[in-house]
């Protein structure tokens, strides 16, 4: 009776070792190891070339996209307040206005990291995470700014203190397409010794910062009157 008992128990013991080893590859499928969610930013590659030309730098752009002339806008230092008026005025020529500080950041989607000062403007970046409210009503506004202004300025996004899963999760509900640069340690904001997000630098196309924004959500219509007043640009509606 034993014997029997033991030669019925053996395949049993068989079967079950079976559906253990089969079922450990598919918990290692979906694990942490798994590849991760392609990410819906756009590399970092071309942000060192100029706006309009293509990702070599060796085959330039139309160029129906030349700031408008007239007379120089007001050269108040980065972080003034805006000086009013409502005529077309291109960027200030010259001095006036702060270099991008001297830091690498890595690129979201990988690849080489990005030196700040190596971005050819003019750009918008926008300093951003993914539990800021006020970040997540501006954002596609500034996705869409990256469409109207394509050939004219770059649209760059620094996503600060956050979570990779938490930014790319924005990234794709609200379809931001332009190039991120992730800032974990707040290195920039520390640089520009500001603490609050959203915030925004207008860059001109010397490297220069314009003029920083603070001011909470920006809509179209105040970005580009920032882009107008501080870098010369007229951003089709």
């Amino acid at each position: 009776m034993k014997r029997r008992f033991a030669a019925l128990l053996v395949p049993a013991l068989l079967v079950l070792a079976g559906c253990t080893a089969t079922a450990a590859p598919e918990r290692a499928a979906t694990g942490p190891d798994r590849a991760p969610r392609p990410s819906p930013f756009a590399d970092c590659a071309t942000l060192a070339d100029p706006p309009g030309t293509a990702p070599t730098g060796t085959a330039p752009a139309p160029t129906g996209s030349v700031a408008p002339s007239g007379p120089a806008a007001p050269t108040g230092s980065a972080g003034a307040a805006d000086s009013g008026g409502t005529g077309s005025s291109p960027a200030p020529a010259g001095g006036g206005g702060s270099l991008l500080p001297e830091l690498v950041l890595s690129c979201f989607t990988g690849g080489a990291p990005v030196t700040l000062r190596d971005i050819q403007g003019p750009a918008v970046i926008n300093v951003w995470a993914s539990w800021c409210p006020p970040c997540r009503q501006e954002l596609p506004a500034f996705q869409r700014l990256s469409v109207r202004a394509a050939g004219q300025l770059q649209v760059i996004g620094v996503n600060s203190r956050d979570s990779r899963d938490g930014a790319q999760a924005i990234g794709e509900d609200f379809g931001i397409r332009f190039p991120v640069l992730f800032d974990q340690g707040e290195a920039l904001q520390r640089e520009l010794r500001r603490t609050a997000v959203p915030l925004t630098l207008l860059v001109d196309a010397q490297g220069r910062v314009r003029h920083t924004d603070t001011s909470g959500a920006l809509d179209d219509a105040r970005l580009a009157e920032l882009v107008r007043r501080h870098l010369g640009l007229a951003v089709p509606a």
